[in-house]
């Protein structure tokens, strides 16, 4: 939630709904002093690679409804926002929530169903889906973070 706090922060500010990059960096590096230009280029980057931002022409434009956020008073982001998160660790956290078990449990349920039920010819992440959908567990948020990692590997 903060990443995309930080993310909708400058749009609400300035009530704009297409900035700049240099406009973008110098809110989040120079008026509010929350990151280093580096910092504020590489939040960029990530907004972008989580299909919160689009760019076109140079302009940045969120994809989310920057108005149904509401910002604190006094927000400043935290260094978790630069922190990579793994999708595949993020389902299996929420599957050991819904079934009342511990992660290593869902890691163990997701090894023996790729060896035993697939012959070990199923990746990962997609196990983590089959096991989410046995257990009703809502993932729509992660899938095209689960599709990248299974891209990237």
């Amino acid at each position: 939630m903060t990443f995309r706090t930080a993310i909708a922060a400058p749009f609400k500010h300035t009530r704009k709904t297409g900035m700049k990059k240099n406009e973008l960096v110098y809110y989040y590096a120079l008026d509010r002093k929350w990151m280093s230009t580096e910092q504020a280029n590489h939040l960029l980057r990530r907004a972008e690679e989580a299909k919160l931002i689009s760019v076109e022409n140079g302009v940045y434009t969120p994809l989310f409804d920057v108005g149904s956020l509401t910002i604190p008073i006094g927000f400043k982001p935290t260094s978790a926002i630069f922190e990579q998160h793994d999708p595949s660790e993020e389902l299996i956290a929420r599957i050991a929530r819904a079934t009342r078990t511990e992660e290593t449990e869902v890691a163990a349920g997701m090894n023996r169903l790729i060896r035993e039920g697939f012959d070990a010819n199923l990746l990962p992440a997609a196990a983590l889906v089959i096991l989410a959908r046995q257990a009703d567990v809502p993932f729509a948020d992660l899938e095209d973070a689960l599709l990248q990692s299974i891209k990237k590997g």
